[in-house]
């Protein structure tokens, strides 16, 4: 009885800490995912503004962006 009860204890911590890793990692992944979605937006809302105030600059930044050649 003593055996089977420090069996499942021992399954429990290792479940505890496999859970903890896991979703760990997924918890950094989307992290890092949510960062770069923010930094796309912040990018977006720069160039439309810019789109707004200068609209050639914002076609030179959209074709250096896409790597078609200036004329």
């Amino acid at each position: 009885m003593f055996r089977s009860i420090l069996g499942f204890a021992i399954l429990a911590v290792l479940a505890w800490l496999g859970l903890k890793l896991v979703f760990g990692i997924l918890g950094s992944l989307v992290g890092l995912a949510m960062t770069i979605l923010w930094l796309a937006f912040l990018g977006f809302v720069v160039y439309l503004a810019l789109r707004l105030v200068s609209p050639r600059t914002a076609d030179r930044i959209r074709d250096m962006i896409k790597g078609r050649p200036s004329s």
